[in-house]
């Protein structure tokens, strides 16, 4: 799988491209009828290959390609890939907080968050592709860190807990959703549904896999098996594993 690292371009270009002026972009009526290109063209096209193709087609001649002009032209809104990776995920970071109602009590409130980011990787599963240990310094990354503090801000953490549990909360997630979307796509990767996949496999593990070296493995993976209908349940497993971590986030809590 392909790993791009976050926070490589210039410094200077890449700030002046996260924190652009929308009201400059003005998108004007060319004599061919198609709209002027603006860096937000730009950026939402290669969004739009990423999401269709992944993060190994995108390419600044892919983005061109896509907006049907030529690859130079992007150069004259966009510095380079390096760049355009940041403000990429700075511009989806911004779905997460959309002025939707605030859950009441801190536990539906966290457990917002955490499902606001996993739709978000359902949604650009490209993310999961991307070392963001130096993120983004823009108005998404800002935000979406602000909106998800305010999630844990006055039921009773200090601010280096809250930034730790939002950290965990993230890294939970972050896992959780590589099997979600790595299930949901393996049906259409490999031509073989989860239950065809099963059923393939399950004739030699009863007649000749020696399972008796492995019981529990052989017990566990029969009742899993029989109760998912699949090798795994990420969903299930999400759920399971949410919870958890809502439990000992009350438990630190309450034990103040």
């Amino acid at each position: 799988m392909t790993t791009e690292y976050i926070g490589r371009g210039d410094p200077a270009r890449t700030l002046a491209l996260l924190w652009r002026d929308p009201s400059r972009a003005r998108e004007r009526a060319p004599r061919k009828g198609r709209p002027e290109l603006t860096a937000d063209r730009v950026i939402a096209a290669a969004i739009e290959v990423a999401d269709a193709e992944g993060l190994a087609a995108l390419s600044m001649r892919k983005v061109a390609d896509h907006l049907g002009v030529g690859t130079m032209s992007l150069y004259t809104h966009v510095p380079g890939k390096a760049e355009l990776l940041d403000v990429m995920l700075d511009t989806v970071f911004k779905e997460t907080f959309t002025g939707a109602p605030i859950p009441q009590g801190w536990r539906a409130r966290v457990e917002r968050v955490a499902r606001d980011n996993l739709a978000l990787y359902r949604r650009h599963p490209w993310i999961l592709q991307l070392a963001v240990s130096r993120p983004p310094l823009g108005p998404g990354t800002l935000g979406k860190y602000e909106h998800e503090l305010s999630a844990l801000d006055g039921i009773g953490l200090t601010d280096l807990e809250m930034d730790n549990v939002l950290t965990l909360i993230g890294a939970y997630v972050h896992g959780a959703a590589r099997g979600v979307v790595e299930a949901a796509r393996a049906a259409q990767e490999t031509g073989m549904t989860d239950e065809e996949w099963w059923r393939a496999h399950e004739p030699f593990l009863a007649t000749a896999g020696d399972m008796s070296a492995y019981p529990l493995a052989g017990r566990v993976g029969s009742a899993s098996g029989e109760a998912y209908n699949a090798p795994a349940d990420p969903e299930g497993a999400f759920e399971f594993g949410l919870a958890r971590l809502l439990d000992g986030i009350a438990a630190l809590i309450e034990g103040r």
